[in-house]
């Protein structure tokens, strides 16, 4: 999947934006329509929860209707800048979740998971053990490390996309994601998860 990946994409998504920016509801309302789908789905293959990515998915499009003036356009278009929102609230929702949690849980949770691979990290799906590892680990990693695996492979942007998202070169994004996916390692090892074949 690629977001706004033609010009009819960026054609539609820029007309609605100007539209929405001088108050006209409805051109925001179409927006919605277009992502909503694509967003609820990024948040549920992250969180594994449907309520959670309700709540990750309303709160994405209601900080970007408050922010639209600050949209800038960038390759990815619309669509990379609101999977970013996306990213953040799923990063902000885990680290106060683990902050209540602390380090012993996480270490509990650990216990409680078979092994996995680091490379499943594009294959978390619902009621898939695997998935719940890999949130658990990702969960442990820093904001950006998280944003980077979130954009790249659980939102399934482009690489290109994934970094205009993140407002960096695709090589400065490239090295982030080799570092996410090390950290990722780290964690999952950490935490007691033994990497097995893919």
């Amino acid at each position: 999947m690629q977001v706004a990946g033609g010009d009819d994409d960026h054609d539609f998504e820029r007309t609605c934006v100007d539209r929405a920016r001088s108050g006209e509801k409805e051109a925001f309302a179409a927006l919605y329509r277009e992502y909503l789908p694509k967003i609820h789905a990024f948040a549920y293959r992250r969180t594994n929860s449907r309520e959670l990515a309700e709540d990750i998915t309303a709160a994405t499009f209601e900080r970007a209707f408050r922010q639209l003036d600050n949209f800038e356009w960038r390759g990815g278009g619309f669509g990379a800048w609101l999977f970013r929102i996306a990213s953040n609230e799923l990063t902000d929702h885990y680290r106060r979740q683990q902050r209540s949690r602390g380090d012993r849980g996480q270490m509990a949770m650990g216990a409680l998971h078979t092994p996995t691979s680091v490379d499943e990290v594009g294959h978390i799906e619902d009621g898939n053990e695997n998935g719940h590892r890999i949130r658990a680990a990702l969960a442990t990693l820093n904001p950006r490390y998280q944003e980077a695996i979130q954009l790249r492979y659980l939102a399934e942007l482009s690489h290109e996309a994934a970094a205009d998202a993140m407002g960096v070169t695709k090589p400065v994004m490239a090295v982030t994601l080799t570092r996410a996916k090390k950290a990722l390692k780290k964690a999952m090892d950490t935490m007691g998860f033994e990497e097995v074949a893919p």
